[in-house]
């Protein structure tokens, strides 16, 4: 139980941070698009990065900066081009309604959720690297109870961020708030895309 509360905790002190993966989930989550698969692409995500962690694949991460040098950048421009779309929104913000708002397509929203999510360097360093060494060195079995909890702080943060969003609703149907949001979240875009070109 031990080693189940320590990943439990570890990994949800990963997640919780405000990012530019978690604007999009909050986002989605507001509109009612596509909430349950963009939760089940970050949930998978996760599962699959930190395994990769757990069965010892930190160190390939590691030999290879050349590689993360490479997502990072095309993660940066991902991050701009998402923030500028944001601002572009925020221009023409509308009701705020899900019955009102513009769709997006359920392969837009898959391929967007999965950009944020698999384009940022620091999530295979956060994942793969950091949470599979803390992992590993809870001991053969320890590891696995270890993955147990941090998965399952990663599955109950996606589907409470997805789903709680529906109570704020009522809140934010007025176009101001819409650009509010649609504003902040671009800002945030352009201030990952910065953390990302900036970071070492």
């Amino acid at each position: 139980m031990t080693h189940l509360l320590t990943g439990f905790l570890t990994g949800l002190g990963l997640i919780v941070a405000i990012g530019s993966q978690n604007a999009f989930v909050l986002r989605q989550g507001l509109l009612r698009h596509h909430v349950g698969l963009v939760v089940v692409i970050c949930a998978l995500g996760d599962i699959v990065l930190e395994l990769a962690g757990v069965l010892g694949m930190g160190a390939v991460v590691s030999a290879h900066p050349d590689a993360l040098r490479v997502i990072k950048w095309l993660g940066a421009a991902y991050l701009v081009w998402f923030g500028l779309n944001s601002f572009k929104n925020a221009r023409h913000a509308g009701s705020l309604s899900p019955a009102d708002a513009p769709p997006m397509s359920r392969r837009a929203a898959a391929a967007t959720v999965a950009g944020l999510t698999f384009l940022n360097p620091h999530v295979y360093l956060d994942t793969v690297v950091m949470l599979g060494t803390v992992a590993n060195s809870h001991g053969a079995q320890g590891r696995w109870w270890f993955y147990v909890g941090s998965i399952s702080a990663s599955v109950l943060w996606f589907v409470a961020l997805g789903l709680g969003a529906r109570l704020l609703t009522p809140l934010v149907r007025n176009a101001r708030t819409w650009q509010v949001i649609d504003t902040f979240v671009g800002v945030m875009m352009f201030v990952f895309a910065a953390l990302l070109v900036t970071s070492s």
